[in-house]
């Protein structure tokens, strides 16, 4: 059926050859957008807009095409939403007329004419001239059903934003919440930078790289896992507030929650600590919700979210203690510790180091109940090989994550600025990848180096924009807040 449209689709955009025209012409230009048109003249009536007589020549994709005996109707789309096209017999010369005939629903056609309102109050524009300037070749789904198989919508992403209204309205959402938290940060005197994507040694984070190489140069190079090591070299020659807003690369699975290839924020500021960029997280969610949709408290999927401040907060040992049943006397013991992970069906307890045991436990008992925005803070040092060791209780450092609906959201911490420290803690790290554990940190040299001529007391923060857009979205998956997500080859 689908290649019978297309053939006389085909045959269309030949009748227009043959009369002299392209039907893929690019000399029509709007005058005004379909919610410009609506803005300025939502008031006024018909005999208003016959009295004004304001001409507006608009461009958009027809979506629907009606006829009424002589008259028709087109439903025009553009970037800005709809407007209603009324092509008169008696308006039209005779070419334009016979134009409407070679039209399909998913054309994109050019109208010129006066706004109007017809009888039952549609605001439209009187068509006084009609140009078809792309001829579409395939149909567009069904008007009743649209696209709804996921998987089609997320290869076909074109097609999605085509029919669906909701996908765009997501979409434009999250242009308005990178260009917010943009704003947020030049404001407060934070320089946008931007790093590599290809390294020779990769760092910043607990994850597996993709592994390119380089021919001219003949070296084996990762794609970054995230900026941090870069940024913290920034910081130590004197740009002391600077944030990127790029991608990341991680070679991990694919879930609701995560795609190989994924936007976050990442920041620094001097003379700061992980507290202060706790008031500043409270301060840039609370404002980004006020922003989007007038209010702090928002729906996601069967709950209410409050991003009003303060936060809660909930150190990991409180967590182990109120939501893993551990003994507060017990939260550094590891018989106890293990006992919890049988009860919870932890895998390979018995084969991690403590801290890595505290937080497998944390994660299984309490994670998921981390429904309305918590910092989870004081974090084991095993965990967290870049954040400062905590004054009060060196096996812990300065650091928090918050969660919200269940997953994080942001990473934290009061900067490592201690270059013997930090060897100390990759070393370690090294040894790790040694037995075995493939995200572990890799040694290096040169950011030790850095560190060596002097950071000043720093905190640092990355903020997952795809998850950040899920929130403030109420979509439950991060291919809904991606344009085209990773997906295996078309069979």
């Amino acid at each position: 059926m689908e290649d019978t449209i297309i053939s006389q689709r085909r045959a269309k955009a030949d009748a227009l050859r043959a009369r002299g025209e392209d039907p893929y012409a690019n000399d029509f230009r709007v005058t005004h957008t379909a919610a410009e048109i609506h803005a300025a003249h939502s008031g006024d009536d018909l005999e208003t807009l016959e009295q004004k007589a304001v001409q507006v020549a608009v461009g958009g994709r027809v979506m629907a095409i009606r006829r009424m005996g002589k008259l028709v109707f087109f439903v025009l789309a553009d970037r800005s939403g709809q407007i209603q096209a009324n092509l008169f017999q008696d308006a039209l010369p005779a070419a334009d007329l016979e134009r409407i005939e070679l039209v399909d629903v998913g054309d994109i056609v050019g109208v010129a004419g006066p706004v109007m309102r017809t009888r039952r109050g549609e605001l439209s524009v009187k068509a006084t001239s009609l140009r078809l300037l792309t001829k579409s070749l395939r149909p567009l789904p069904e008007k009743w059903h649209g696209l709804t198989d996921v998987s089609t919508r997320y290869r076909q992403r074109y097609v999605d934003l085509i029919v669906n209204e909701d996908v765009r309205r997501t979409f434009q959402a999250r242009g308005r919440i990178v260009s917010y938290i943009r704003r947020f940060f030049e404001d407060r005197d934070y320089l946008e930078v931007e790093t590599p994507m290809l390294q020779s040694i990769y760092g910043g984070a607990a994850a597996k790289p993709f592994v390119t190489h380089h021919n001219s140069m003949d070296m084996r190079l990762f794609m970054r896992i995230a900026p941090e090591l870069n940024l913290k070299r920034l910081v130590v020659g004197g740009l002391h507030r600077v944030f990127e807003l790029n991608r990341n690369f991680r070679n991990e699975g694919i879930s609701t929650r995560h795609n190989p290839e994924f936007t976050a924020l990442e920041f620094y500021e001097a003379f700061a600590n992980y507290e202060d960029l706790m008031a500043l997280t409270e301060e840039l969610l609370h404002g980004l919700c006020i922003h989007l949709h007038g209010t702090d408290q928002i729906p996601y999927g069967e709950h209410t979210l409050s991003f009003a401040q303060p936060f809660r907060r909930l150190s990991v040992y409180q967590g182990l203690i109120e939501h893993a049943g551990v003994p507060a006397d017990a939260v550094e013991d590891r018989d106890a510790l293990l006992a919890a992970a049988q009860r919870l069906h932890v895998p390979k307890a018995h084969e991690m180091a403590l801290g890595y045991l505290q937080m497998a436990i944390f994660e299984a008992a309490a994670e998921h109940l981390l429904v309305q925005p918590t910092f989870v803070t004081d974090f084991p040092l095993d965990v967290s090989p870049l954040s400062r060791r905590k004054d009060a209780n060196p096996k812990l450092v300065d650091r928090f994550e918050l969660y919200c609906a269940g997953r994080e959201i942001a990473n934290a911490f009061s900067e490592l600025n201690d270059p013997i420290d930090q060897h100390e803690r990759f070393a370690a790290q090294a040894n790790q990848r040694d037995k075995g554990d493939e995200e572990a940190h890799p040694m290096d040299d040169d950011f030790i180096r850095a560190l060596e001529y002097g950071m000043p007391p720093t905190a640092g923060e990355g903020i997952g924009i795809d998850r950040l857009v899920m929130l403030m979205t109420n979509q439950p998956s991060i291919r809904e807040v991606i344009f085209f997500p990773l997906l295996r080859p078309e069979a």
